[in-house]
């Protein structure tokens, strides 16, 4: 429960609990004025002097009166001795802290809410751009995860061509990564992984909807292929590199 709250039932409770008490009392009081008045009216000299009823009417109010507060204050004692008996530590529960019926009990029930949480988790939920649940694209939002590759593959295609320019924020990928284009494969209608990245990320940043997990595999896949190619580039300039170190060694030997 939030503790504004229960700050405000905890008020609302202390106040009907004065209310009550206040009633209480002024009730009391009523009903000890209204007796004592009528045992005045109905006595012989119509006075206070030697009133009998008046004395034991008294004499029954404060005995009300003092056993009400005696059995008040034994409450309070009782109360307050119970909860400082309490352990102030915070210790988890163990098997022999409850009775077996209860442990059995807690089990069942906590088995029973497990249940009902697990079958209350959506099966067939769908939501346009997410990935459906029970699927390896579970939790994954499609605009995002597309678009996180660009640093990825940006940062790649700078080491394979140190001249490669920055990164802007609306560039077109076709236009961004065309120092790359020479080294990546072209299919047989003449396109390359390119060429479906940048469709991809255009749909990603400008499309009215969201993207479709098909469009979200071909622009994943077209990711891959241009990290892989440009890792590719990378690993045979190293091979080279070696290479001609290697020969220089040996040429100054």
């Amino acid at each position: 429960m939030h503790p504004s709250r229960l700050i405000l039932l905890r008020t609302v409770s202390k106040a009907s609990y004065a209310l009550l008490v206040l009633i209480t009392i002024v009730a009391t009081l009523l009903s000890c004025t209204a007796l004592l008045s009528q045992a005045v009216r109905t006595s012989t000299d119509r006075s206070w002097a030697e009133n009998i009823n008046a004395l034991v009417i008294g004499a029954s109010y404060v005995v009300v009166l003092v056993v009400s507060l005696l059995y008040c204050g034994k409450r309070r004692i009782a109360v307050r001795l119970r909860l400082q008996r309490i352990s102030k530590a915070t210790r988890g529960l163990a098997q022999s802290d409850l009775p077996e019926p209860v442990r059995k009990y807690v089990e069942q029930e906590y088995v029973r809410a497990c249940l009902v949480s697990y079958e209350s988790l959506p099966k067939d939920a769908f939501h346009e751009g997410w990935g459906r649940p029970g699927t390896k694209y579970s939790g994954v939002r499609f605009r995002r995860a597309l678009l996180d590759t660009i640093p990825e593959i940006d940062a790649l295609a700078h080491i394979v061509i140190p001249t490669h320019p920055a990164n802007k924020p609306h560039a077109r990928m076709l236009h961004h990564f065309r120092f790359i284009l020479p080294l990546l494969p072209v299919d047989e209608d003449g396109l390359t992984p390119l060429h479906y990245y940048d469709a991809a990320v255009q749909l990603a940043r400008y499309g009215s909807g969201e993207l479709s997990e098909q469009e979200f595999e071909i622009g994943m896949g077209a990711a891959q292929d241009l990290l892989r190619c440009l890792n590719e580039c990378r690993l045979e300039m190293l091979d080279e590199s070696s290479t001609s170190t290697r020969l220089d060694e040996l040429s100054v030997k």
